[in-house]
């Protein structure tokens, strides 16, 4: 019965839908929290030290979720890509350029943007770089809750380009607020994942090989001073993804079955609680639209963004570097670039540390990122709803076509 039951449960986390509403509830419950008289519970329980003393590890329950739990959400994430990548509609050069492609061009003229428009605002040196990222999680989530009558290869784009997305967005806090990398910890990561693509290669399945291999890389990589999650997206793509002649499935779909529950109803929920929770205070919402600081990342998120993505696609889409999603048409490739207007956690986290030494304008920008990434999501998910009645009536008018 118990079995059962865990399995009935599984079957529902891995519904995107609840997924997506389970992370939107968090965010929503975070933002209240963070809101309400007893905020300072909430700030209090987010900043708690969690230590393990013989590792050197002092996070604080938030970072443990952000740096730790994230890694799970990010591990299946790469095990998804890496699967479009061999066997599906990424296996096509065309189509896999594309994400690439836009994934750049929407990194770039967001930080172009805010940084014209922030230019000699204290901070707007290295916080350039608040609106280039996208938030995997939450543009899924969007996507999963009011996307689904539109192609499957919506998905598939948007996962792919938000992946690429934040590796460039991971160099970028490496090079800009790193101060020095350490060398050592940083070849122990690498030498973490060459055994793991060569256990992979000897088709070895036990965990006690793979669990081991992937705590020391995501250690290794915290204390090379490189945001760790990184090591859930590289071990993702260095799993089998083709079946074995002896296999009923490859070691990739198996892991996927099996940690995407975990991710959709723990982790990701988790990470929403303690991501959303940015105080607004009227004077905050009265400095948004004067202060340039918050206007170079709110145009660059929702404007930059949004016009880095789907410009740069049209122009490959164009010139025949790249090829449009199947079943995907232009209208369809703006509402999901808006999504790509959801910053949040990178966008959080490079505030953070771009505007360190100035609490009040740290505040200001994150407001700023979380009032454009709403935005966004209901930009985004009204033109998905229009899109899916689109791809809808079409469906219903091929059918009749068809019995006539």
């Amino acid at each position: 019965m118990i079995v059962a039951l865990r399995s009935e449960l599984a079957r529902f986390l891995r519904t995107e839908t609840v997924g997506g509403a389970l992370l939107l509830t968090a965010a929503a419950i975070a933002l209240l929290w963070a809101n309400s008289p007893w905020s300072e519970s909430y700030f209090a329980f987010s900043d708690t030290e969690l230590p393990i003393a013989p590792l050197h590890l002092d996070l604080t329950v938030a970072e443990w979720v952000e740096d730790g739990l994230l890694a799970v959400f990010f591990f299946v994430a790469g095990l998804e890509l890496k699967r479009e990548l061999v066997v599906g509609e990424l296996a096509d050069r065309k189509r896999a350029a594309l994400p690439v492609i836009a994934a750049v061009g929407g990194v770039i003229l967001p930080a172009v943007i805010a940084a014209g428009i922030g230019f000699g605002v204290e901070g707007m040196e290295r916080g350039w770089a608040i609106p280039v990222a996208t938030d995997i999680a939450f543009a899924l989530a969007v996507l999963a809750l009011t996307g689904s009558r539109i192609p499957a290869t919506a998905r598939v784009f948007l996962l792919s380009l938000a992946v690429v997305d934040d590796l460039i967005a991971i160099v970028l806090i490496a090079i800009l607020f790193t101060t020095s990398i350490a060398i050592g910890w940083l070849l122990a990561a690498a030498a973490c994942f060459l055994a793991w693509a060569l256990a992979q290669h000897r088709r070895l399945r036990s965990p006690l090989i793979y669990v081991p291999l992937a705590l020391v890389a995501w250690y290794a990589l915290h204390e090379a001073g490189i945001h760790p999650t990184l090591a859930g997206v590289l071990c993702g793509l260095l799993t089998r993804v083709r079946p074995d002649a002896d296999e009923d499935e490859a070691p990739a779909t198996r892991l996927e079955h099996l940690f995407q529950p975990i991710s959709a109803g723990v982790c990701v929920p988790l990470f929403a609680l303690f991501a959303s929770g940015v105080p607004l205070s009227a004077a905050v919402f009265g400095e948004l639209f004067t202060e340039r600081l918050a206007l170079a990342i709110m145009v660059g998120l929702l404007v930059g963004k949004t016009l880095g993505l789907f410009g740069t696609s049209w122009v490959a889409i164009r010139l025949g570097i790249a090829e449009r999603p199947a079943g995907l048409g232009n209208r369809d490739m703006f509402a999901l670039s808006v999504l790509g207007a959801i910053g949040f956690t990178v966008s959080l986290l490079v505030a953070e540390l771009a505007l360190a030494n100035d609490v009040a304008a740290a505040e200001l920008a994150k407001a700023a990122v979380l009032l454009t990434s709403m935005a966004a999501s209901l930009i985004g998910s009204a033109l998905l709803l229009r899109r899916g009645r689109a791809h809808q009536a079409r469906r219903h008018a091929h059918v009749a076509a068809a019995h006539e």
